[in-house]
C-alpha cells in the first residue's frame, strides 16, 4: 500500500519533517476529514479579528458552517507516515491514530518500524528522556 503524499497544505490538518538521528528521518500528516454533511472539509473555526484558526477550539466546522464537536470527529482521523529508520536505515510507511501516547515522559505519535522498534513523533522541541 503506498500512501498518497499531500500536494497542498490547505488539504491537511497536521503535517511535520522531521530528523532523526543514524540519517533517519520522519515525514507524517493528517488529511482534513471530509464533512458529515458532505459540505467540503472540516477545519477549525477563524477567528475575525486575526483571521487565524482557533487552535483550542473544541468544534470543527463545515463550509456551511455547520459546527461538529471534536471528540466525535478525532478518533476517525489517522496520521500518515514516511520514514528511514534511525535503528536499521530501512524506508517504510504506517498509518496509525491520530492520537498521542506518553513516550519516556513525552507526549508524541509513537510507531514502530518493520523489526518492532520505537520510533517517537514528539512534540516540538520536546526530547525523550534517555533510557539509564
Amino acid at each position: 500500500m503506498a500512501l498518497k503524499e499531500p500536494e497542498s497544505m490547505d488539504e491537511l490538518f497536521y503535517f511535520t519533517r522531521r530528523k532523526l538521528e543514524n540519517d533517519g528521518w520522519v515525514k507524517a500528516w493528517v488529511y482534513r476529514p471530509k464533512a458529515p454533511s458532505g459540505k467540503g472539509l472540516l477545519s477549525k473555526p477563524v477567528d475575525e479579528k486575526t483571521g487565524k484558526p482557533k487552535i483550542r477550539s473544541k468544534i470543527y466546522v463545515d463550509d456551511a458552517g455547520k459546527e461538529y464537536p471534536v471528540e466525535e470527529i478525532d478518533p476517525t482521523l489517522k496520521l500518515e507516515v514516511k520514514y528511514k529508520s534511525p535503528h536499521n536505515g530501512e524506508e517504510g510507511e504506517t498509518t496509525i491514530p491520530y492520537k498521542r501516547k506518553t513516550f519516556q515522559g513525552v507526549p508524541a505519535f509513537v510507531f514502530e518500524d518493520s523489526e518492532g522498534n520505537k520510533i517517537p513523533i514528539t512534540k516540538k522541541m520536546k526530547q525523550p528522556k534517555k533510557k539509564k
